[in-house]
């Protein structure tokens, strides 16, 4: 097999230390996977007008439907009406230590779609009451280019985040944006775990990459080091893998991705949810066998910044022992 470095233009980033922490593999396969990504969607010739991201039609064609039916001035509105929801966590054999441990979920933040967006964000989130809060993944809008007004977006939200703050991609965001995110104090869990300790007890939480386009996931590196009796959380941007975070023994697993549909039908129905997942968990809780599941429909909007019969979130999750 061929041991020698694959070359690739990281902008002057510095990922030095980062294929001992994840993975020579791993780390080959996410950025020579990004850099495919790139190819296909800016220099491939015509592959750029079958990409979703490019369908600028569409992106007006939905614009003007919205607009015909007197909904778009609403359906903005609703993208920065951001709720605050709670959700209960029944937890068999949760240490005495964690009842009533309270976890801020945010996922999909597109902070660089609008701006306006991140600054309702960052206010809904100010005050709240939690002990630690999540993100799983999707911090861009587009899947490519400049990452700036990214890390600028999450360091407006960043500030209003108290804590530790842990993290996973999803698949609009780039390996680029690790030092960045982590220099903002938001540790990335890239198939791994960390080791949350409250009075003396532990669970553990793990998050694996983005199991949805780039298929890096890997399960079985993220839980390696967790012992089968331990209390366990897994993020992942999808809810995708939901079978396999079952199978591996995982208490509770937070993902978001889905939008919840983001436009959708009345009674919040989605009408694509772009992921390979039952309806069911396209959006709020659910469960498979003994995992516990709630796929949040994000605090941002992609593709077009308007939201219809599906207003945005953060989360709190607050965990409880089963009775």
């Amino acid at each position: 097999m061929d041991t020698e470095d694959t070359t690739i233009d990281l902008n002057g980033l510095d990922l030095t230390g980062m294929a001992a922490r994840i993975g020579r593999t791993h780390l080959r396969q996410r950025l020579g996977l990004e850099g495919d990504h790139e190819v296909f969607v800016l220099r491939r010739p015509g592959a750029h007008f079958f990409y979703p991201e490019n369908w600028y039609s569409v992106h007006g064609v939905i614009r003007a439907c919205l607009r015909l039916s007197g909904l778009y001035t609403r359906a903005q509105r609703n993208a920065r009406s951001i709720q605050v929801k709670h959700h209960p966590v029944a937890i068999t054999n949760l240490p005495s230590a964690f009842e009533g441990f309270r976890i801020l979920h945010l996922t999909d933040l597109h902070v660089d779609m609008e701006s306006r967006n991140t600054h309702a964000i960052s206010e809904c989130v100010r005050g709240l009451n939690y002990d630690l809060c999540v993100l799983t993944g999707d911090y861009r809008a587009r899947t490519f280019g400049p990452i700036d007004r990214v890390l600028s977006g999450m360091a407006t939200i960043r500030l209003q985040l108290k804590g530790p703050v842990y993290g996973v991609l999803g698949n609009h965001d780039t390996l680029r944006l690790v030092p960045g995110l982590e220099a903002l104090g938001i540790r990335l869990l890239l198939n791994e775990a960390v080791v949350i300790e409250r009075d003396g007890e532990t669970i553990h939480l793990a998050g694996v990459d983005d199991a949805h386009y780039y298929q890096v996931h890997n399960i079985d590196r993220a839980s390696a080091e967790i012992p089968d009796e331990a209390v366990s959380i897994l993020l992942s941007h999808t809810p995708e893998i939901y079978r396999l975070a079952a199978h591996a023994g995982f208490d509770l697993m937070l993902s978001g991705h889905t939008h919840g549909g983001q436009i959708c039908l009345p009674g919040g129905i989605p009408v694509v949810w772009d992921a390979r997942c039952p309806r069911a968990m396209a959006s709020g809780p659910w469960r498979y066998g003994t995992l516990t599941g709630y796929t949040s429909v994000g605090a941002g909007t992609s593709v077009v910044n308007a939201r219809l019969n599906c207003l945005p979130e953060v989360t709190v999750h607050e965990l409880r022992r089963a009775r």
